[in-house]
């Protein structure tokens, strides 16, 4: 892969480009963005990254290898159109958009092209994303090969079948939504308990990244690693028992279940 354009310029598409950057494993000004017509915003990923901004849609897709479309949902179909006479069969793209099937995207381009279907998260920009990876009808084991490469410069990509990609979104697409969220309730409880508010989100902070990395490499499973930490009539047992009486995992499960089926709404709402 020599050069990368994107089509759409929101956090997502800034997110992977701040991995790449980071990750050095491109020149930056063989990194190209575009947007449908916020001039200002493509001028000041240009500026951050030192990437190249772009209006004209031939010239930010004509010597491009990947293609990646990183729009809304709803402007998916007039973001192909602008570009389809432009787009090579040599070409691939990488879609980021919730949502959206690999063949209703090659049926816009008007050819068979390879689409290889992305889910990573916003932790892209600091190359921790959990990223999953599905390919379309048309893409070729040295695409899944490419998309891989690339997704690997920005954390951890796993191939799955393009069913599974709604419930993808809802878990790690969303996912990190939910760790902030639950953040968010902790450092309100602590300080509502009058601890400082930098001590404690110096605490929680390293408290989740902890457990982070906890899951990943002690090989224990989640419930080993609760119940490890889990003493009989303890004071973890005692915040346990109150996550239960207040259904927590019920809520935890319509959380996932409600991203999962909003994925499958905005496909097919949007093809």
């Amino acid at each position: 892969m020599k050069k990368i354009a994107f089509i759409g310029a929101g956090s997502m598409a800034e997110s992977i480009i701040s991995g790449i950057v980071q990750a050095n494993v491109l020149e930056n000004d063989d990194i190209i963005v575009t947007n449908k017509s916020n001039k200002e915003r493509v001028e000041r990923l240009e500026e951050k990254y030192l990437i190249t901004s772009m209006q004209d849609k031939a010239d930010v897709v004509r010597d491009a290898d990947v293609v990646v479309l990183a729009t809304k949902p709803y402007d998916l179909e007039a973001a192909v159109n602008s570009i389809k006479e432009h787009i090579k069969q040599d070409q691939l793209l990488v879609s980021v958009i919730a949502g959206i099937s690999t063949d209703y995207i090659a049926s816009l381009t008007g050819q068979d092209i390879p689409v290889i279907r992305a889910m990573p998260n916003t932790s892209a920009s600091i190359g921790y994303s959990a990223t999953a990876i599905s390919a379309g009808a048309f893409a070729k084991e040295a695409h899944i090969v490419t998309a891989k490469e690339l997704f690997d410069t920005i954390g951890t990509t796993i191939i799955v079948e393009e069913e599974d990609m709604h419930i993808v979104t809802g878990i790690s697409g969303s996912g990190p939504a939910y760790i902030y969220y639950l953040v968010e309730a902790m450092e309100k409880a602590a300080i509502d308990s009058g601890l400082d508010q930098e001590i404690a989100k110096a605490l929680i902070t390293q408290t989740v990244r902890g457990a982070g990395e906890m899951l990943k490499q002690s090989g224990d499973s989640a419930e080993v690693l609760r119940e490890k930490i889990t003493s009989p009539a303890g004071t973890t047992q005692a915040g346990i028992e109150a996550l239960k009486e207040n259904d927590f995992d019920r809520i935890v499960r319509s959380c996932v279940e409600s991203a999962r089926d909003r994925s499958i709404e905005l496909g097919k709402k949007n093809g």
